[in-house]
């Protein structure tokens, strides 16, 4: 295997430590093209779709990139802002902000972003860490709760980078943070500073993204990581078991995911006289797709259609000050023991300000 040429070492160079922040993906736009590019990465990932190779590719690339992606790009299309992908805005946010506050708290660290499937991608930003002289960085993938198909997949995507690098640079890995009090608590703020604006809901519904019931009949921990987070959630805002709902969203295929589904529950309940519901998806920590289209569009179509009168969707945590804070604990605690402390240049401390304004400037 031939590797890559390392970048040029300079001596005396101190020790850089880093942060990538890592979310799922999106298409660079939502037009057909750049949708067929990222669902043939997405779905070609074994770890998101767990069918024999060779007949899962003539499925793929026979049938899907064929039909879907006209489709999902109207469906992209309907939640495109004039910054882009709202997933793509966020993670950046949520980048900058977490460099900004480890910053505050002393730590001269690099944060990057990058997205398993698209751009930019994780093999690149590694790159650009390495060649600015990173030797340390921590993983940390925008997923509290642990999944084979989405954490492990962002882990296999470092490790095939690595497969290629001579000198590697230490790396750390977050796994979890579903039962973070820092995460619980922003969530927890996010719904009350809801309610305080519109009042409490009939039945609050939890919406996780779903994935195939097997993987948790195979070992997968997610379907627990969710319920465990559900709880928590639910106890910090004093709820009882008759008042909110867990359930799974985002369904593919034909094969059982986990359950309950999250729109034919909201039709049930609809249908059992419930007048209103909010939804909130903690699985998520910046709007996309799958809460801005399917979640606020598609599922309060469906649950007012069935003879619902008031549905809220909660916004996920996004740049909230609370959930910053929380990711700031969580890179702070897995970033213990390596050498972070150093006093910042004026060159970097000028380029943190400037990005700072720049994003205010965008808010």
């Amino acid at each position: 295997m031939a590797f890559r040429p390392e970048p040029p070492f300079q001596h005396g160079q101190a020790p850089r430590t880093a942060v990538l922040l890592c979310n799922l993906g999106t298409p660079d736009e939502p037009t057909a093209p750049a949708l067929r590019r990222y669902l043939a990465e997405f779905l070609g990932d074994h770890r998101v779709v767990e069918i024999p190779r060779v007949l899962w590719w003539l499925i793929l690339h026979g049938i899907i990139l064929r039909t879907r992606p006209a489709k999902s790009a109207q469906k992209y299309a309907s939640i495109w802002t004039p910054e882009g992908s709202p997933l793509r805005v966020w993670t950046e946010k949520q980048a900058v902000l977490l460099r900004g506050h480890l910053g505050e708290r002393g730590h001269r660290v690099t944060v990057r972003y990058a997205m398993r499937y698209g751009n930019p991608s994780i093999a690149s930003e590694l790159d650009k860490l390495k060649a600015e002289g990173a030797t340390r960085i921590l993983i940390l993938p925008a997923y509290p709760q642990y999944s084979g198909t989405t954490t492990a997949s962002v882990f296999d995507a470092v490790y095939a980078w690595a497969s290629r690098v001579r000198n590697l640079p230490e790396l750390r890995f977050v796994n979890h943070y579903h039962d973070d009090a820092g995460y619980v608590e922003a969530l927890t703020r996010r719904v009350r500073d809801h309610w305080m604006s519109h009042g409490r809901p009939d039945k609050l519904v939890m919406s996780f993204h779903g994935v195939p019931e097997r993987t948790l009949q195979l070992g997968d921990p997610y379907h627990c990581e969710c319920y465990k987070t559900a709880r928590l959630l639910a106890e910090r805002l004093a709820l009882t078991p008759a008042d909110y709902q867990v359930t799974f969203q985002s369904r593919f295929g034909k094969a059982k995911w986990l359950q309950p589904y999250t729109e034919p529950t909201l039709v049930a309940l609809a249908g059992q006289g419930v007048k209103r519901v909010d939804v909130i998806c903690p699985g998520f920590t910046g709007d996309c797709l799958e809460t801005l289209e399917e979640i606020s569009m598609e599922a309060r179509e469906a649950f007012l259609h069935a003879g619902g009168k008031e549905f809220n969707y909660i916004p996920c945590l996004n740049d909230s000050l609370p959930w910053i804070g929380a990711l700031t604990g969580i890179a702070e605690q897995h970033l213990a023991g390596w050498p972070t402390r150093q006093a910042p240049s004026d060159g970097e401390l000028a380029a943190s300000r400037a990005a700072a304004l720049a994003l205010g400037a965008k808010r």
